[in-house]
């Protein structure tokens, strides 16, 4: 903070805005709504697209590490989409369907699934096989396997699919919001470039990264230490 205020008091320049001038501009956003709109509108979209692409990837990912036939036929799609630049499968989905809320989520969606089926194949792939026969020597059902069995060994693969998610589905929504949407911190960004506004690309920017890591320090932090619990109990036993 003070390294910025101290260019910017150097350069004396609209491109690099003093802290004030960044807070004044956000406290003008925030006073008339629009900040607290936009950021509204992107979490939602954030939301959704996490949600569904957690779910797709989990289960795709899954199939794949415990079904060598699924994996054999989903593996090479899987690596032509990792390797597909996000911009372009954005711009595709705009022009097949059109500038509407749903290419925008699907693109997204797309863009997030095979990162989340490659780590959670790997984890089915590790699954200890002596705890699969304790659950058939035990008569457990598929939905006790799943929450007793399988859930406790994947969580540390879906905790880096969960943060590595969100870390890659932030910056995939504001692009989509730049190229085709007319809401979203992503469209205030676009309209703060074309008038270089970098006071107001600063202060969204910043209001962003606040409720990222609000949501960082505020949920994912306590979810990982309350499911992991049970891996300090038994060390502290030992």
């Amino acid at each position: 903070m003070a390294l910025w205020w101290w260019l910017a008091w150097q350069l004396d320049s609209s491109l690099l805005p003093s802290p004030p001038a960044v807070l004044h501009t956000l406290q003008q956003e925030a006073a008339s709504g629009e900040l607290q709109r936009h950021l509204a509108i992107t979490l939602q979209r954030v939301l959704i697209s996490f949600a569904l692409a957690m779910a797709l990837g989990t289960m795709i990912g899954i199939a794949m590490g415990r079904l060598a036939l699924v994996n054999a036929l989903l593996d090479p799609l899987l690596v032509l989409l990792l390797n597909l630049p996000a911009l372009v499968l954005i711009i595709l989905l705009y022009v097949w369907f059109g500038l509407v809320e749903v290419a925008a989520i699907l693109a997204v969606v797309i863009n997030k699934v095979p990162n989340v089926a490659v780590t959670l194949r790997e984890g089915a792939r590790s699954l200890d096989p002596r705890l699969e026969q304790m659950a058939r020597v035990y008569d457990f059902s598929s939905l006790k396997r799943l929450l007793h069995v399988w859930l406790p060994q994947l969580f540390p693969y879906l905790m880096a699919a969960t943060r590595g998610g969100l870390a890659l589905i932030w910056k995939i929504v504001l692009v989509v919001e730049l190229l085709g949407r007319s809401d979203g911190v992503g469209f205030q960004l676009h309209l703060a470039f074309q008038v270089f506004d970098v006071a107001g690309l600063l202060a969204y920017s910043l209001a962003f990264i606040a409720i990222v890591q609000l949501i960082e320090l505020a949920i994912l932090q306590p979810l990982e230490r309350h499911a992991s619990r049970w891996r300090r109990a038994g060390v502290q036993h030992v």
